[in-house]
């Protein structure tokens, strides 16, 4: 039962008190000392039983404020209510937009590339914002379902990863307590049965410049003198996803052992990817001096980042129908019907996943050694020549 003496404490009293130990101020409002810890909490019966909330640190929460937050307290159990509950209720009232920021905040610790970060922040405030003032707790599959329909079949490969990212969040908000039951955003067995499904493989989305017109766009391409051009023959020779050129920063490159490594996170299967430099990928990193090899490798003059469309765009004024993305079609048309390379090589080179009966034999290793000659021969095809100091 709470004593009704109340205010026993005071300000200065509080402020001397060093030993460890309880100190009643009365009506259930506690002093807590353990060492250097000062916290106030609040304790209380309910219906038989005693409970405990803590209010915070004494180091923060003044006595006035304490008492307040306890007299409010007081009050809930004269009508009825019980304190515990009512917080937890009103801890539960976090928004989508609010819990993801604090959830970008702590996984973006383990990301070294600030422009993956700021894509989760772009994905989940304007791709998300139907969802971004609700509450965590009342998102449903028909909120859900509302954020990604309009972007679905528009742009697939980015609202699958907004589904991801949004899954992503709910996943935490569960484990933190904030929401309960299934996860809405969650594809397999859920989602895949209300969405249209994507094609396999996804070359039927983007149009493909055909393998035997590659050697004259190259010579096109190098003749432009711009970041967008030079970030265009990286990804053509590298066979590379955009984002993953785009956002490729010099700490990933090895010029000396002629590798590109791309971190999990950036990769679309979420696996690290090693990438085999060939000389004249080397040749064009190399032309940026070593002094200025620092933070993202493709910059704008000015030297702000390359935006997503900075490629399409460069398309555009070339006349050249055909996308970025279909340039891994034209790569992979080039090396099954020109080359010998195993299947299992060439996928590899496009970072897909190998599935079927070869998967086991392939799986513990890259293929690299492999790679790197599919890869110079894909150079080679596209008119370079391989002397690292000559451009064709």
């Amino acid at each position: 039962m709470m004593s009704r003496a109340l205010n026993r404490l005071s300000a200065a009293r509080v402020a001397s008190l060093k030993e460890s130990g309880k100190y009643l101020d009365g009506g259930g409002l506690y002093l807590f000392i353990d060492g250097s810890r000062r916290s106030w909490t609040f304790r209380y019966s309910w219906r038989g039983s005693r409970c405990e909330i803590g209010l915070g640190s004494a180091r923060d929460l003044t006595l006035a404020k304490a008492r307040e937050q306890a007299a409010e307290y007081r009050s809930m159990i004269a009508e009825g209510r019980n304190p515990k509950k009512e917080r937890e209720q009103i801890d539960r009232r976090v928004t989508f937009g609010t819990y993801a920021d604090d959830y970008i905040e702590t996984i973006s610790t383990s990301w070294r590339n600030p422009k993956h970060i700021a894509q989760w922040k772009m994905t989940l405030t304007v791709y998300a914002a139907p969802i971004a003032k609700m509450i965590i707790e009342e998102i449903d599959t028909d909120d859900v379902l509302k954020v990604l329909k309009p972007h679905w079949t528009r742009v697939p490969e980015t609202a699958d990863r907004l589904r991801g990212r949004i899954e992503s969040v709910l996943d935490a908000a569960k484990a933190a307590e904030l929401r309960d039951g299934e996860n809405p955003a969650r594809w397999r067995g859920h989602l895949d049965q209300l969405l249209p499904k994507k094609r396999r493989g996804g070359r039927g989305h983007h149009a493909a410049l055909a393998f035997h017109k590659i050697k004259p766009f190259m010579k096109r391409l190098r003749a432009r003198e711009c970041a967008a051009a030079r970030a265009l023959e990286a990804t053509i020779l590298t066979a590379a996803r955009t984002g993953e050129v785009i956002n490729a920063d010099w700490s990933e490159f090895d010029l000396r052992q002629k590798i590109w490594i791309v971190p999990a996170e950036r990769m679309k299967m979420e696996r690290e990817h090693r990438v085999p430099l060939t000389a004249p990928v080397i040749a064009l990193l190399g032309a940026t001096p070593e002094s200025q090899r620092d933070g993202l490798v493709f910059k704008r003059p000015d030297g702000k980042p390359l935006s997503n469309m900075a490629m399409p765009m460069l398309l555009r004024r070339m006349q050249v129908e055909e996308t970025v993305h279909g340039f891994r079609s034209t790569f992979r048309d080039w090396a099954a019907e020109t080359t010998n390379f195993p299947n299992e090589v060439c996928e590899m080179a496009l970072a897909h996943s190998i599935s079927g009966k070869s998967e086991a034999a392939y799986r513990r290793g890259d293929l690299f050694k492999k790679r790197r000659k599919l890869m110079e021969s894909w150079a080679k095809y596209c008119g370079y020549l391989l002397d690292p100091s000559r451009r064709s």
